[in-house]
């Protein structure tokens, strides 16, 4: 199986007006999927349902044609089916991975993709019982710009747990280019990344980290 690139978005991130922010952002999703990155999660936890799914129509229509990307709208079912994305990614403590695919299906979203934030070995677990596409796992090497010493361990932990079905486990927080090959030889089956993504150029950066795995 190739290596799994996800591409979590922030636009807080980006210099300028609320405007041009969200312009950056868009132009950000149309180049991660040009370059090939399989998965983009609209994590824009400010915004009201209704911001959030204009949003998310515009980032829709940012998919270049024929692009094989996914786009995933973070906890919200309902804007994801408004706006035609793919599915929906799911924060720890949400509904379970099984609920929200029966909820999209009833909807006629199928087959619908669905993704799960973790932050324990239990919890990928689960995640993989209740029938998600993939987890993202995290953080690996730090939180909110704190170094973290175990994350390696618990990441090659959650990949090697008891009972593990195909469920890919994509490693978030702090992955650069350089310690991704970490995550690699620790049995994840993907990147996540916010920075890594959206300060670079996203066409190199995939290369790269393909040309790893």
């Amino acid at each position: 199986m190739p290596l799994l690139l996800c591409y979590i978005t922030d636009r807080s991130q980006f210099p300028g007006s609320r405007k041009e922010k969200e312009e950056r952002l868009l132009r950000k999703i149309a180049e991660c999927a040009a370059a090939g990155v399989d998965y983009i999660q609209l994590r824009e936890k400010d915004l009201t349902v209704r911001e959030l799914e204009a949003l998310a129509r515009r980032a829709v229509a940012s998919l270049p044609e024929g692009a094989p990307t996914s786009l995933l709208i973070s906890s919200r079912a309902d804007v994801a089916l408004a706006c035609g994305a793919r599915g929906v990614h799911l924060p720890s403590h949400d509904i379970s991975a099984s609920d929200a695919r029966a909820t999209l299906g009833r909807a006629g979203l199928t087959p619908a993709m669905i993704g799960v934030s973790c932050h324990s070995v239990q919890e990928v677990a689960d995640a993989d019982e209740q029938g998600a596409d993939l987890a993202v796992f995290g953080p690996i090497f730090e939180k909110d710009g704190h170094k973290k010493s175990d994350g390696v361990a618990l990441l090659k932990a959650a990949c090697h747990r008891p009972g593990a079905r195909r469920m890919p486990v994509l490693a978030l927080g702090g992955v650069t280019l350089a310690n991704a090959r970490q995550c690699i030889s620790a049995g994840a089956g993907g990147i996540a990344a916010i920075r890594l993504f959206q300060n670079g150029n996203s066409q190199d950066i995939v290369k790269k980290l393909r040309t790893m795995f």
